[in-house]
C-alpha cells in the first residue's frame, strides 16, 4: 500500500523515467483515437511547425499518473485533478522524466497536492504543472 497523508512532508518527490518511441506513439494514438497526422505522419510533420512527429502530450501527462498511483503517495492513490501547461514539444526517442513533488497535505480530507513537471534528456521542462490526490488510507 502507498503512503498515507500523515506519511508524507512537504518536499518528498519521486520520479519516473521513459523513452518515447514509436511503439509508444502509435499504440497510444490507437488507444486514445487521437489521430493528428502531426503524431503518425512524418511528411505531414516535417511540414508543421515542429518540423518532426512529437508525442501526445497527453501520454506525456500520463507519466505522472504512474508515479502517484506507484511510488508518491503510491498503490492505493486516487487521482482526483491535473493542470498541465506543455512547455516544450517532446520528440520520438526523448526520455522524459516526470517527477511529482509534496506540495500541500489537507489532512482533514486525506488529500495532497503536487507540483508535477516533466523534462526532457536535456534538463528542459516540457509540462510543468499540479496534481491533487486522495491518499490512501
Amino acid at each position: 500500500m502507498g503512503k498515507t497523508a500523515h506519511e508524507l512532508f512537504l518536499g518528498q518527490s519521486a520520479s519516473f523515467t521513459k523513452t518515447m518511441t514509436e511503439a509508444d506513439a502509435i499504440l497510444f494514438s490507437g488507444i486514445s483515437g487521437d489521430l493528428n497526422p502531426v503524431h503518425i505522419n512524418q511528411s505531414y510533420a516535417e511540414q508543421s511547425m515542429f518540423k518532426n512527429r512529437i508525442v501526445h502530450g497527453a501520454l506525456i501527462s500520463s507519466l505522472f499518473s504512474t508515479v502517484l498511483g506507484m511510488y508518491l503517495p503510491g498503490n492505493g492513490t486516487i487521482y482526483l485533478e491535473q493542470d498541465s501547461r506543455f512547455t516544450k514539444p517532446v520528440y520520438l526517442n526523448d526520455t522524459i522524466t516526470a517527477t511529482v513533488t509534496v506540495e500541500e497535505i489537507i489532512l482533514e480530507k486525506n488529500r495532497v497536492k503536487l507540483t508535477t513537471e516533466a523534462t526532457n534528456q536535456k534538463g528542459e521542462t516540457v509540462v510543468k504543472g499540479y496534481a491533487i490526490v486522495l491518499a490512501p488510507r
